[in-house]
């Protein structure tokens, strides 16, 4: 007989899609105890049938329809027929437009009774299944009309068919949408039918009489709904390179990073992969020495001035004259406000003396800030000076550091622009499981001194904070390199 746990997902299985009969039938066999022989015909029935892997990879023409939507919401995609689901998965996310926020589920059929696969979550979750990293989608699909489901996000309740509408003897060597037609809903906008109330709100020009109840006004709805969301809007050239940026292959890593990279996609949580599948996350490693002068001049400055060691004020603090000095040769006093003189007031000065004394550059002996044997050693050798740093980064010790650490270097590595540097690292912390103290639905200050350190290398000291725009080639090789040798 099966135990509680069992019982109650069996019939949860049997009731959902029941037509009122149905759900009598079963109500009474549960009151008589007839139970044993449609919990045992379940669990058979739970393990979907494959088809044997072909001798020969094909590819499929599909088409993949929001079901329920009107108008339809569908794209026309061409896949290898040798992916896994989880990169079906991934293909359809991006294709769709979804952001990959909440668990989804493959199933055989529309019944949400029928055979479905075990994602990596449900198996750490202790359910048991055929893992869909097992499955490859040319052990499910054959011919023309075949069909596999796709439910995303259990709450709203997204259902997608994915039909097949050609097999290609010559299988595409990359995902990619053909067409298709109308922008994604909005994630979490309450299912087919919140959907069909906001487009409607949209479609007629926000007519405050067709505001969805879910909305305090209209712009509380303007300010929820995704920039320029319109559900009439289609864009394939948009549609391709998502999906180029989801499947490409990320940049190998290993260590720390890597363990970091497999936890998020055991969860179905592909944004750390798709950066490390940006172009510029397999670029080059190599900086010439010019761009090795310019990375270190702050620090090379400070450590000149430094010298063989200056005394620090009864509080701890560099002495004025001496904060002045880093100022005026850092480029600091160009623009800050204020005399430039007190450490505990000019932070760009006490944040380049921190950095260096985060990468071992400095320490504090008997009152006095001296250089490390280290500094010693590489002060006046641009790139060996480079080296030290690429060595000690990621920066700290606690686990929130050190991940925040790995997470700028993947974000810096990816080219991404200097000013996207903190959001797109908040967010992958989140996604690990961060968040605000005080909110635990807001992802949290990307504090890390690994950040740090990589706008002073960006050139913080000579630009106004906030100021620090664009992609930045030379940090990000420096962030590669960091992560490419562990």
């Amino acid at each position: 007989m099966a135990d509680k746990t069992d019982v109650q997902h069996l019939v949860k299985q049997l009731m959902a899609g029941a037509t009122p009969e149905e759900g009598k039938a079963l109500l009474d066999a549960l009151m008589n105890g007839q139970v044993t022989s449609i919990f045992e015909k379940l669990k058979r029935d739970e393990r979907p049938a494959l088809l044997p892997v072909p001798e020969r990879v094909r590819g499929f023409r599909v088409r993949l329809d929001l079901h329920g939507a009107k108008p339809p919401i569908w794209r026309r995609l061409e896949l290898p027929g040798d992916l896994t689901l989880p990169q079906v998965h991934v293909a359809i996310q991006a294709a769709m437009g979804w952001y990959d926020s909440h668990l989804h589920r493959f199933r055989m059929s529309n019944d949400h009774r029928s055979a479905h696969f075990a994602t990596e979550f449900d198996l750490d979750e202790g359910d048991e299944g055929m893992p869909e990293a097992d499955v490859r989608l040319d052990q499910l699909l054959a011919a023309k009309g075949d069909e596999l489901w796709y439910e995303y996000d259990f709450g709203d309740g997204w259902d997608h068919k994915l039909v097949v509408e050609a097999v290609l003897d010559d299988p595409p060597a990359t995902v990619r949408c053909t067409s298709g037609r109308m922008a994604c809903p909005p994630e979490d906008c309450g299912g087919i039918w919140g959907y069909g109330e906001i487009a409607a709100w949209v479609r007629s020009g926000y007519d405050d009489a067709l505001l969805p109840q879910s909305f305090e006004d209209a712009e509380h709805g303007r300010d929820w709904l995704p920039v320029e969301w319109h559900p009439d809007n289609f864009d394939l050239d948009e549609v391709n390179e998502s999906l180029a940026m989801a499947t490409a292959e990320p940049a190998g890593v290993g260590g720390e990073l890597a363990e970091l990279a497999d936890r998020l996609e055991r969860r179905g949580i592909t944004a750390l992969r798709e950066v490390l599948g940006r172009p510029l996350s397999h670029g080059s490693v190599d900086i010439g020495d010019a761009q090795a002068a310019s990375l270190t001049e702050t620090y090379r400055t400070f450590l000149d001035i430094v010298g063989d060691g200056v005394a620090l004020t009864a509080a701890g603090y560099l002495r004025p004259a001496v904060v002045e000095e880093i100022a005026t040769r850092t480029g600091i006093a160009e623009w800050w406000i204020g005399k430039a003189n007190r450490e505990d007031l000019t932070h760009p000065v006490a944040a380049i003396r921190d950095t260096a004394r985060a990468l071992g550059l400095v320490s504090v002996r008997k009152g006095q800030l001296t250089p490390t044997a280290a500094a010693r050693r590489c002060a006046g050798d641009p790139q060996a000076l480079l080296a030290h740093i690429v060595g000690r980064l990621p920066l700290g010790t606690k686990d929130f550091e050190r991940q925040a650490g790995w997470m700028v270097l993947a974000v810096a590595g990816s080219g991404a622009p200097v000013e996207h540097w903190r959001d797109e690292t908040a967010d992958l912390l989140y996604d690990l499981g961060w968040s605000h103290g005080r909110d635990r639905l807001t992802p949290p200050p990307p504090r890390s001194p690994t950040l740090d350190v990589l706008q002073q290398l960006a050139g913080a000291s000579r630009a106004r904070w906030g100021k620090l725009k664009g992609t930045d080639f030379a940090v990000a090789a420096v962030a590669r390199a960091a992560i490419r040798r562990t």
